[in-house]
């Protein structure tokens, strides 16, 4: 049995465990789920995506950075089953289970003592899949999620220059992890060089990005446009 990171905590101070070694032992947990989620795919396996949801359960700090998908705390459930029919080798029943499991963990949004961060580029609200009634409904959450005390929620607007070209998307989960997204799957990094890197990078697009007032204002103007093109499409 892999212990929650909850348990490892208690464990760990049951044990008298240096600051250190207990990071250590974290770190470990995290290479070992990673490893737990990334073997070789089966029929029976969630499809890609799962590697990265089980990393964000346990962290107390997520920052996310995304260029084209929204961050997977912040799909809705129609968006995300979109994103996991896209992974190759996905199945419906698999794409079922994901789904349903992405949303439950969600639920770390609105804990006490977490906090997530989240960095967009405008480019993000503008590909979508399925229909603009699709992305009413998910622009909508975000609206909503933006008010939370737990979240705070940055979109880099297309009017202003980016630091960096960026070439996917990354996760961080606390200072001791990363997950680095790409199209066919996810792959999880404790080496803390790498961590670092992702963490700089983080900041200097989180510093171009607006929050607050301009955000929800930039998120209505999107959504009035997605009405417009839902009321141009024809059944």
């Amino acid at each position: 049995m892999v212990p929650s990171s909850d348990v490892l905590d208690r464990l760990s101070r049951a044990l008298g465990l240096d600051d250190s070694t207990a990071r250590e032992v974290r770190d470990l947990l995290v290479a070992v789920e990673a490893a737990a989620d990334s073997g070789p795919a089966s029929g029976d396996e969630a499809p890609a995506g799962a590697v990265l949801d089980e990393a964000v359960r346990s962290a107390r700090l997520v920052r996310s950075f995304q260029c084209v998908v929204l961050p997977a705390l912040l799909q809705s459930a129609e968006y995300a089953r979109h994103v996991f029919e896209s992974a190759p080798n996905s199945t419906p029943e698999a794409v079922g289970r994901a789904v349903a499991a992405r949303v439950e963990r969600q639920s770390v949004l609105y804990e006490p003592g977490r906090e997530s961060v989240f960095v967009l580029t405008e480019a993000v609200l503008r590909t979508w899949p399925g229909t603009p009634a699709l992305m009413l409904a998910q622009l909508d959450r975000l609206l909503a999620v933006e008010s939370l005390s737990t979240v705070r929620l940055g979109v880099i607007p297309w009017r202003r220059p980016v630091p960096l070209l960026p070439r996917h998307g990354f996760t961080l989960c606390d200072q001791r992890a990363v997950v680095v997204e790409a199209f066919a799957g996810e792959r999880v990094s404790v080496d803390s060089a790498e961590v670092a890197a992702y963490e700089e990078e983080f900041g200097r697009f989180e510093r171009v990005a607006v929050f607050g007032d301009e955000v929800r204002e930039l998120l209505l103007r999107v959504m009035k446009e997605f009405r417009e093109l839902g009321d141009t499409v024809t059944p």
